[in-house]
């Protein structure tokens, strides 16, 4: 019943407690430096008017950071505090911007709390050739099979099983693994897709 309490209570968060509500999060992007270099970075946890990013690089406190995260956005502010692995850094927006982001993170929080799979809503189709590549972050790449293709995600079998969390790209399509199986990876993509770029994707 506790664990059940706490979930109750997790979905009762209203947007205008998150906004100041830092929450724990796993979300991948990628961020800049006011010298222009990029660098990968994982949300550790956030706020409307904060976050706290690991990464491979650690800035100076004061310094500007602009970071594209997945399903956020994009996310200008300074560094806060530096620690061995990471930064956090303040979020600045307008009200307006706030309340936006505020609600992501409730749906973020709320998913995450109940361990919800990738997003299941969006019909899923069997490309005729279905017979692909995927490339990983560092430039590896496989052979694989598509399984069946969303708007929101794709499932894959692949001989071998990267991480949870793992970056790929399927063609154009930037996702993450959120789940493995018996024959591969459920991948769910940064980016909700469109018919067209699908279509054209199985068109290739």
């Amino acid at each position: 019943m506790a664990g059940l309490a706490q979930t109750n209570s997790a979905l009762e968060l209203s947007h205008s407690e998150m906004q100041f509500q830092s929450v724990e999060v796993t979300l991948f992007g990628r961020f800049m430096m006011q010298d222009k270099r990029e660098f990968p970075c994982q949300v550790q946890s956030m706020s409307s008017g904060s976050a706290t990013l690991i990464t491979p690089h650690i800035g100076a406190v004061g310094e500007r950071i602009i970071a594209y995260v997945d399903h956020v956005g994009r996310l200008e502010g300074k560094i806060l505090r530096v620690f061995h692995d990471g930064f956090a850094m303040t979020v600045n927006a307008t009200t307006h911007k706030r309340d936006k982001l505020a609600a992501k993170i409730t749906w973020i929080a709320n998913r995450h709390e109940l361990s919800l799979p990738e997003d299941r809503r969006h019909e899923r189709i069997a490309p005729t050739q279905n017979a692909t590549r995927i490339k990983l972050e560092d430039n590896r790449s496989y052979d694989v099979r598509i399984i069946d293709l969303s708007l929101s995600g794709a499932a894959i079998e692949m001989d071998v099983r990267p991480a949870i969390g793992t970056l790929m790209w399927l063609g154009n399509m930037r996702g993450r693994v959120v789940r493995h199986f018996d024959e591969g990876v459920a991948i769910e993509f940064a980016i909700l897709q469109t018919h067209d770029t699908l279509r054209d994707y199985i068109a290739q």
